[in-house]
This record gives structure tokens, sequence and C-alpha cells, in this order.
């Protein structure tokens, strides 16, 4: 196959996962990984070596962790009940198939039904909402911030 198609696809993997780190639906980090992991394989990882690419798959599985434990953390930080903390799991499992608003607020607003089914109380109930969508908002900067790690780690290592 032609190298330039394959540095095309490296490329359009990295570009389109660094889009996908804020777009439901899409894997941005698993993109990114994959875009490099490409790019490191067409010269037999003589520029981009398997130590870089170690280094990088850790920072990948770092930023897939934080993107399903975030607004769960952000709900335990706020000492979310039981209810609350599932609330929030579901509300991010069913907010992926709503697009952007439904991965933004779904967890909030099911993290708030549960702490309100558990304890009967509204402003505890928004309390835990707000730390579970900060929890997210968090885990977003730091999957973006992750994904470009990666991409730059990469770069350095294919241009050195």
């Amino acid at each position: 196959m032609d190298v330039n198609i394959l540095w095309s696809v490296s490329a359009a993997l990295i570009v389109i996962g660094l889009a996908g780190t804020v777009l439901p639906l899409v894997s941005g980090t698993l993109l990114v990984w994959g875009g490099i992991l490409v790019g490191a394989w067409i010269d037999d990882y003589t520029r981009v070596g398997i130590g870089t690419v170690v280094i990088i798959t850790a920072i990948a599985v770092l930023a897939w962790a934080l993107d399903f434990v975030a607004g769960l953390m952000g709900a335990k930080r706020a000492k979310a009940s039981k209810l609350a903390l599932v609330g929030a799991a579901l509300g991010t499992v069913v907010g992926i198939f709503m697009g952007l608003v439904g991965v933004l607020f779904m967890p909030l607003v099911c993290a708030a039904i549960g702490e309100y089914w558990s304890q009967r109380n509204q402003q505890r109930a928004a309390k835990v909402a707000f730390a579970t969508w900060l929890g997210l908002m968090v885990g977003m900067v730091a999957k973006v911030v992750l994904s470009f790690v990666m991409v730059g780690i990469f770069l350095g290592a294919l241009w050195v």
C-alpha cells in the first residue's frame, strides 16, 4: 500500500479522534491512539518506537478511565447517595445516545433524580447534580488535554 495513503489514514484518524474527544458517539481517544499506531507502524517503529507507543497507550488508558469515571467522581465527592451514583452512571450511558446535550446533562439529571429519590431533599439533589456535571467537565477537559499530549509525544518522536 502507498505510504502517502497510510500517512493520510493516520492523520485522518488523529484529526477525527481529536474532534471526537468532545463529540458523543465518537471514541476520540481510541481514534487518536489508532492513528498514532498506524503512524508508528508505517516506518516499522523506527522513529516512533515501542517505548513511545507504550507511553502513549498508558496515557490513552488514563484518558478512557477519566472519561468513564469523571461524573461519578464528582458525585462521590459531594457525598452522593448510592442511588445518585447509579443515576449518574445510567445518565452517562443514556446520554451517549442523545448527542452532546445528552452527554453533558443526562448524568446531571439522573444523579439529581437518584439523590432526590434517596434523600427527598431538593437542595441536596441540586448540589449532587452540579458536582456530577462539574466532574464531567473536568473529565472532558482532561481527556482533550491528554489526547493533545498523545499527539504531541507522537509528533515529537516522529520529527526528532
